[in-house]
């Protein structure tokens, strides 16, 4: 006899507002669960109520209280109301997307573990952070009946160094929301543009959190020298929130006066099409990702991505992007090579949009499920 499917509980309460990563994996997965007719419900701060409504019209949204906008506030909740929640909605499973779960949950527990770089890399993050998530994700893997990877270079990495086992583990890729990352028209690349006050200067995107993990300091370099001898540079534009690389503003300080580098902070999601779609390059050359989205992000808008072979980027990248080296000098020479070959670039943008049509939330939605069920009957088998 077939069992029946779970009803699920989806904690969304640690999106942020400014929607990075985690916010994107969330809100896209919550609108491909919905369509796809999966049992959900889904608990979210009071701001994100009216938007989830929207994007899971046929779902169960339950705003959680207001004490729950800071961090801390939001872990005490977790482990102290989320639970009687859990019990109050009757519901068999819940989700945790983003490393915390509640230590006491009589629900089946599924968690997202979304990198390992806070046990290989420690460096790359705040000595705080590292210790907090290298803590959640044992915790997690010791308390939920499934945890979830996003590419198979992270669940290697959670084997390799956290002792995980494999059967508690269960990759499945994200996907990317074509609505806001296509191929650009030229209305959307004319507005980025203007607002970037780039007139008809070509340029070198980049798009991520300006932390040590994304190597901006090594890619403004390398911009800088391979812009060496070019009669009109193109400019390069840092897009994303602020972070804390203390390196950023020494590297930015070694920059010719002729060289432009623009820091144009957090872009408006209907200008990422634009942004990216309109680039020469898209260059993101990071030491280590759990997933790449941005990478994957500018692969759906036809841009010629330059990108790392570090940890999962081969696995959303293929051979539908270039690749380089980690250091300045690495950077330089592929970036250059680039910039003087127009039709390479233009053959990686096609190539990089036709791969990205592989990666879907519909296809991620139906992923989760099956993880879902299967966590579910080792739930019941263990109680």
């Amino acid at each position: 006899m077939r069992v029946a499917e779970p009803s699920v509980l989806i904690d969304a309460t640690a999106v942020p507002t400014d929607r990075g990563g985690v916010g994107r994996y969330v809100d896209s997965l919550v609108a491909a669960l919905d369509r796809d007719g999966a049992r959900i419900s889904l608990v979210c701060q009071p701001r994100d109520a009216e938007l989830y409504t929207r994007l899971a019209p046929h779902s169960r949204v339950v705003p959680a209280a207001e004490a729950v906008a800071t961090r801390t506030a939001r872990l005490s909740w977790e482990q102290t109301t989320l639970p009687r929640l859990v019990r109050r909605l009757d519901v068999d499973l819940l989700h945790s997307p983003h490393y915390t779960t509640p230590l006491a949950n009589r629900a089946a527990g599924v968690v997202t573990l979304h990198d390992a770089t806070f046990f290989t890399d420690p460096t790359l993050h705040s000595s705080v952070k590292a210790r907090f998530f290298r803590a959640w994700t044992r915790a997690a893997l010791a308390k939920a009946a499934l945890c979830i990877a996003p590419s198979h270079a992270t669940a290697d990495e959670l084997t390799r160094v956290v002792g995980a086992g494999r059967s508690s583990l269960q990759v499945v890729a994200h996907g990317v929301d074509t609505d806001r990352f296509h191929p650009p028209s030229e209305p959307e690349t004319d507005e980025v543009r203007r607002l970037l006050d780039l007139e008809d200067t070509s340029y070198v995107a980049f798009l991520g959190a300006l932390e040590p993990r994304k190597n901006v300091p090594a890619l403004i370099r390398g911009f800088a020298r391979a812009c060496e001898g070019r009669r009109d540079p193109p400019a390069l534009v840092l897009a994303g929130q602020p972070g804390w690389d203390g390196q950023i503003e020494r590297a930015l300080g070694s920059v010719p006066h002729r060289v432009r580098v623009i820091r144009a902070g957090y872009l408006p999601f209907k200008n990422l099409a634009g942004f990216l779609g309109g680039a020469d390059v898209v260059a993101y050359p990071s030491l280590g990702e759990g997933f790449g989205l941005p990478v994957l992000e500018a692969m759906a808008c036809g841009a010629a991505v330059l990108t790392t072979r570090r940890l999962s980027l081969p696995e959303v990248g293929g051979d539908a992007v270039a690749y380089c080296g980690v250091g300045a000098g690495d950077i330089a020479a592929a970036l250059g090579e680039l910039l003087d070959d127009p039709a390479r670039r233009k053959a990686l943008g096609a190539a990089a949009q036709a791969r990205s049509q592989e990666f879907s939330w519909a296809a991620s939605a139906v992923r989760h499920r099956a993880a879902y069920a299967r966590a579910w009957a080792v739930h019941r088998r263990g109680r």
